[in-house]
């Protein structure tokens, strides 16, 4: 349910009237996600093992052994754009995410074509994960278990059943992502014990945190790629109408995730660059990216931990396509709820609470998306997900500039909250970081795109073209409403 406090007449410039709701219509079930299962969802987004096996070796590489501190960097971001959004969250319970904000301090319209954004993000970047977990996984197969699968058979046979899985409820989520991330989790917590306690090449160093080190010539694409590590923060917002308490569930959610994923971050980093070695780590990162945490493994707990990290990075990625699916469900929900989709997206299961048919919707965007770079051959990796990945980096950062400009002129407006920092200074410094961030990802699109340009630099063009489609159909579609709640 939605739980704001004004019409969206009297503070959403370019909102029609609304059709009357229907009271038979099911929502989202209200109390049943506490601040744990929450986190759960965010850390399972972000796939803390695929990350670390997949981004860190690149971070190593461009920033050397301070690779620590940049994860350490992207956190203190989030945390300082939480000030302002966690202040917000106090007065708006919504599962549009950060549209639902958008709209409380800019207005329907820029909320429309910011939901466009959103739609781009979350549908590119888990196209993008989809195609690289399909390679992981068939080689998986091959090389532990001898059996050879067709990959597109494998992407979407899993489709198939993550969507399942969504539409069964999310206390079944739930129960399958609490196995997976604990495993994931659990398995660099036995390799950072192992480098912490015998010391690794370079002993327990603290070089990494020095701060004369942090500013070189790859700490751009090093945050840069540090920062991709944090996209599925978001779910904080979007699981809110399914919380316990939201006004105290969300803080606790939004800085335990942020916490939780720095430091975890950050303290991995730091025991992998002293089991590489202070001086030797960021050529070892360059030299082997694919094979950098599986060797350190291997090297310091054994060749049956590397064997366990590989199955396990396959399973992240499962994790990790749970949590974004389910989060993409809430969001095409809750457009179909505020009539900026087809209503009937805006329904959820009566038995389960399910957001049924918008997860069905979701898997069928995502299926037409693979299926058309399928069908064109497109290589899984160095086309559809890379070009994939990069276009919904730059579609997240522009959401996030927009969200943090948002909180600041609805306090402003509202003067709901009287803490500068909270209303002004954090949400300016937000906006001024992911500036930064926006400015990074498209001076460095080429290096996000693993040095491949050409054409995949024109899809950016989406970006502004869908911003300036979604606020015209804001003009011409009635009863758009993000307040919208069901009785």
């Amino acid at each position: 349910m939605s739980n704001l406090e004004a019409s969206p007449s009297s503070n959403n410039p370019g909102a029609q009237p609304t059709p009357p709701h229907n009271p038979d219509r099911a929502g989202l079930r209200p109390g049943r996600l506490g601040a744990g299962a929450i986190i759960f969802f965010v850390v399972a987004a972000v796939a803390p093992m695929a990350a670390l096996v997949g981004a860190s070796p690149i971070v190593f590489s461009a920033q050397g052994p301070t690779a620590p501190m940049v994860y350490l960097l992207a956190a203190l971001l989030f945390a300082v754009f939480s000030v302002g959004y966690v202040a917000m969250s106090r007065h708006i319970t919504n599962a549009g995410g950060f549209v639902a904000y958008i709209a409380r301090g800019l207005g329907c319209r820029v909320a429309t074509a910011s939901a466009a954004l959103a739609i781009l993000f979350y549908g590119t970047l888990q196209a993008a994960l989809w195609s690289q977990f399909s390679v992981f996984a068939q080689s998986l197969l091959a090389g532990k278990l001898g059996v050879n699968i067709p990959r597109w058979v494998i992407l979407f046979g899993t489709l198939i059943v993550v969507t399942g899985l969504v539409v069964k409820g999310v206390d079944l989520s739930l129960k399958v992502l609490g196995i997976l991330v604990a495993l994931e989790i659990g398995a660099f917590v036995v390799l950072d014990t192992a480098i912490i306690s015998g010391g690794g090449a370079s002993g327990n160093s603290l070089t990494a945190f020095s701060p004369a080190g942090l500013f070189g010539p790859g700490l751009g694409v090093a945050f840069l790629f540090a920062f991709a590590c944090f996209t599925g923060f978001e779910a904080t917002v979007v699981f809110s109408e399914e919380a316990k308490q939201p006004r105290r569930t969300i803080p606790r959610a939004v800085y335990g995730s942020i916490g939780f994923i720095g430091g975890f971050y950050a303290l991995s980093a730091w025991a992998l660059g002293n089991a590489a070695g202070s001086d030797s780590v960021q050529a070892a990162a360059a030299a082997d990216p694919a094979g950098f945490v599986f060797a350190i493994a291997e090297r310091e707990v054994g060749p049956w931990l590397s064997a366990v990290m590989e199955i396990l990075v396959v399973s992240s990625f499962i994790a990790m396509l749970i949590g974004f699916q389910n989060m993409f469900a809430r969001y095409v929900f809750a457009l179909g709820r505020a009539h900026v989709l087809p209503s009937r997206l805006g329904d959820a299961s009566p038995r389960s609470g399910s957001p049924t048919a918008a997860a069905l919707s979701v898997s069928a965007l995502l299926a037409v998306i693979l299926a058309g770079f399928e069908l064109a051959g497109a290589d899984p990796i160095s086309v559809t997900f890379s070009w994939l990945l990069s276009l919904g980096t730059v579609a997240l950062i522009a959401i996030l500039i927009a969200t943090s400009v948002a909180i600041v002129t609805f306090f402003i407006r509202t003067r709901l909250e009287q803490n500068p920092w909270v209303t002004i200074v954090g949400p300016v410094l937000a906006i001024a970081g992911f500036g930064c961030v926006a400015y990074l990802a498209i001076t460095n699109y080429d290096v996000l795109l693993g040095g491949q340009g050409g054409i995949a630099k024109w899809l950016l063009v989406l970006i502004p073209v869908l911003a300036v489609a979604g606020y015209l159909w804001a003009i011409v579609r009635p009863g758009i409403d993000y307040e919208a709640e069901l009785v």
